[in-house]
């Protein structure tokens, strides 16, 4: 079976007209570092993130507030014995977008 000229020329289009569409969300998604971070609290009580990551080593302060600049994360509380690191816990939006990728 042969494949029309405007069926070819339709698909053609469609594709195009997706990748125009995607530069669009990539400010809104987070990197994989961030989106492995947010995961790491999906099973943690209340949604607390973690402070260290899989190898023991500080989890970067940079993807901390990354995360909670575009609002994935909220600070928890303050640690009295390290006032220096950021305890944060998912928010709603957090939950939903490390979930759903």
């Amino acid at each position: 079976m042969f494949a029309s000229s405007t069926f070819t020329r339709q698909q053609t289009q469609s594709v195009d007209i997706l990748s125009l569409n995607d530069n669009e969300l990539e400010g809104d998604l987070p990197t994989l570092v961030e989106l492995l971070y947010l995961r790491r609290g999906l099973t943690q009580a209340g949604g607390k993130l973690p402070l260290f990551d899989l190898d023991g080593q500080d989890v970067d302060a940079a993807i901390v507030r990354r995360c909670v600049d575009r609002g994935w994360a909220e600070p928890w509380f303050s640690n009295p014995l390290k006032p220096d690191w950021l305890v944060c816990k998912l928010t709603d939006a957090g939950r939903r977008i490390a979930a759903a990728l």
